[in-house]
């Protein structure tokens, strides 16, 4: 058997392998710009912090990290960096931040961590060395060489140094480097001979990627016993997989909002095992097997959402129907009120009466052609306020009959059939079809009174007709076998068949002599008051037709393109009107207002994340003072400032008094 003998594969300890003395890092001018995120930063401290509380025998792998000896003759380095950069340039930036935050109290200490950062033949320079094009910013953020000309710069070293910084308490740093000394990854280090780029895409694109769903599952069995798997993989697991079938993953996203009453922000392909992964960082037996007997009962009633023919109560089946029409986006919040009737929490009128409101939000808002998305995630934080609470936050976005009723009168009916079956008392599962009394694109010989024909009609004549042809009024269900016999045919042929059906509303159109706009807006008109009384919009609280978004529902932003600035429009603050463009300016003012009315609040939060509040300048930066000795970091990048604000106002319980309503573009780069 031959061995390998360009590829140099070995397990190793993170920090001893940055420490060697041979060890000087270049990133090569191929890679990609750093751009780990505070939120990335925050899991890798999370982790290291987990890992500092385990036993000595305990360690924490973070991947492989891929490099090969450098082949010119003018580069000093020992090792390109081919795979790994992102992790690597973000362990120098936490070890810089803990070398800065206990220098001058533990200098023993700052030697060791100082051996990570910085080459022993040269203090000057450090370790790592990127690309030339951001190496002297990185090397000022690790050498603390940052100019007050710096104050004003913008970069991810810079952010997530500054995070670092702010997390690290000195009387932790012993723990926190104890961590990190736990750190193992597997050093592949490639020979003359080895095929880089084929190795490095064998690592990163082997098969397909594992879905979110199959994470959570390699994340809940992770660290049991055999026989402990194969208990949760056949009590639990196994069900939930029955209950939810190929609707799995979307089961887990839907459960995930009902938890946290947040919508989850999927970005790439794993943002719901993410979103799963933070809210619940460690899962030790006892707590995994309290939260499983809640998944596989949840995964039951998701099952009852996705077939409601198998609920057994009737009631329930019917609202679900209806949610699985109107919109599945409400899951969460079906999921959530039914869980609580069959835990007697809720009574059934109340999750009846609460399905209606859901149903008449999504039907009218639909009407009026406003979007039904993000919204599930308002409703289940107010769900956990109570009823009264979930009624007002419903009624506040449902539009009024006024609104809703211009829509019904010019508009085409969104989900005719179900609309139609609701208001004839029809079963839904009757023989019955939608019916045009006008037909969508008339014959020349079609008639509406037997005397004028289509085509005798004038052309503004026609368009009226056209304008009207998918409304409410033109509009009914008639048996199937029926629907064929008349299909296309003029209105006097219409009528005998429309006499006979089954379904009361379809009679009533035989009466009428001649099928006209006046007809058709007659009758819209009547159905119009049966809509309004079959889906009430809550009389408790005045509209809110801006679309304004609670500050808990606001998302980072994408990006921006060319010439945009503007991510607000405006800024409802507790009843107050905020002209705030951006969420950096929406961060800063915040926090300078609560300092004034809730100040406690501000110093709870901000003790409690390290931030973004401190005693001291601490560090080079942008800083606004907040008070005598307080002073507010202002070079957070927009995700951070984003959370803050959205947390430093839960702390206040003002969060649901606040509103942003997006600009035009920046709705878009949402």
């Amino acid at each position: 058997m031959s061995s390998a003998t360009n590829v140099d594969a070995t397990a190793v300890n993170t920090i001893d392998w940055l420490s060697a003395s041979d060890t000087t890092i270049v990133v090569p001018v191929y890679q990609r710009q750093y751009r780990w995120d505070i939120g990335g930063c925050e899991q890798l401290l999370g982790d290291i912090r987990s890992v500092a509380a385990t036993g000595d025998g305990q360690t924490h792998f973070i991947g492989s990290i891929l490099s090969t000896a450098s082949t010119s003759a003018h580069d000093d380095a020992h090792l390109v960096l081919i795979d790994g950069q992102q992790r690597v340039t973000t362990l120098m930036l936490l070890v810089a931040a803990l070398h800065h935050t206990l220098r001058d109290d533990d200098p023993s200490l700052a030697a060791e961590l100082e051996s990570v950062l910085v080459r022993r033949d040269d203090p000057t320079r450090t370790k790592l060395r990127p690309h030339a094009a951001w190496a002297d910013v990185f090397e000022s953020v690790v050498l603390d060489r940052r100019s007050p000309a710096d104050e004003e710069r913008s970069s991810r070293f810079d952010d997530n140094y500054a995070f670092f910084r702010s997390q690290i308490r000195p009387d932790e740093a012993a723990d926190i480097w104890r961590g990190l000394r736990k750190l193992e990854h597997v050093s592949i280090t490639l020979g003359a001979g080895a095929n880089a780029q084929q190795i490095f895409e064998s690592l990163n694109s082997t098969g397909e990627p594992l879905r979110d769903h199959e994470l959570i599952h390699n994340y809940v069995l992770m660290g049991l016993t055999h026989a402990e798997q194969s208990e949760i993989e056949n009590e639990f697991w196994l069900p939930i997989e029955r209950n939810t079938g190929e609707q799995i993953g979307a089961f887990w996203r839907d459960y995930l909002v009902m938890l946290t009453g947040r919508e989850v922000l999927v970005e790439g392909e794993r943002g719901v095992y993410d979103a799963f992964r933070h809210e619940f960082p460690r899962l030790d037996r006892d707590t995994l097997r309290t939260r499983a007997h809640q998944w596989r009962e949840l995964s039951e009633i998701y099952r009852l959402l996705l077939e409601p023919a198998k609920a057994t109560d009737a009631v329930a089946s019917r609202h679900f129907e209806a949610i699985n029409t109107l919109g599945r986006g409400m899951y969460p919040l079906a999921m959530r009120l039914y869980r609580d009737r069959l835990h007697g929490e809720l009574p059934a009128s109340d999750l009846s009466l609460a399905l209606t409101h859901v149903e008449s939000l999504l039907l009218r808002r639909t009407v009026v052609g406003l979007p039904i998305d993000r919204l599930v995630a308002r409703f289940c934080r107010a769900a956990d306020e109570g009823m009264d609470a979930l009624t007002l936050a419903i009624a506040r976005i449902t539009p009024s009959d006024e609104r809703t009723r211009v829509g019904l009168r010019y508009g085409d009916l969104p989900h005719a059939g179900f609309v139609l079956a609701r208001l004839a008392g029809v079963e839904a599962d009757a023989d019955v079809v939608l019916e045009h009394v006008l037909p969508v694109a008339p014959s020349d010989d079609w008639t509406g009174d037997g005397v004028r024909r289509w085509a005798d009609l004038s052309d503004d004549e026609q368009n009226a007709h056209r304008a009207l042809v998918n409304t409410l009024g033109n509009l009914t269900l008639l048996e199937e076998d029926a629907a064929d016999r008349v299909f296309d045919a003029s209105f006097p042929e219409k009528r005998s068949a429309y006499a006979s059906s089954g379904v009361g509303s379809t009679r009533q159109i035989a009466a009428a002599d001649a099928w006209s706009t006046a007809q058709i807006t007659a009758r819209t008109e009547e159905l119009t008051a049966r809509f309004m009384a079959t889906w009430r919009r809550p009389g408790v609280v005045a509209i809110d037709d801006d679309n304004l978004t609670p500050i808990l529902d606001a998302k980072k932003r994408r990006g921006w393109p060319r010439g945009w600035q503007r991510e607000f429009d405006y800024v409802e603050y507790r009843g107050e009107h905020w002209d705030v463009r951006d969420v950096r300016y929406l961060f800063n003012r915040v926090f300078a207002r609560l300092w004034a009315d809730s100040r406690q609040s501000v110093i709870d939060y901000s003790a409690r994340q390290g931030g973004p509040v401190y005693p001291a300048m601490a560090w080079n930066g942008q800083w606004d003072q907040l008070g005598e000795g307080q002073y507010l970091y202002l070079g957070w990048d927009s995700k951070y400032m984003l959370t803050a604000v959205q947390g430093v106002l839960e702390e206040a319980g003002w969060a649901s008094e606040v509103f942003v309503k997006y600009s035009y573009i920046g709705d878009a780069m949402r």
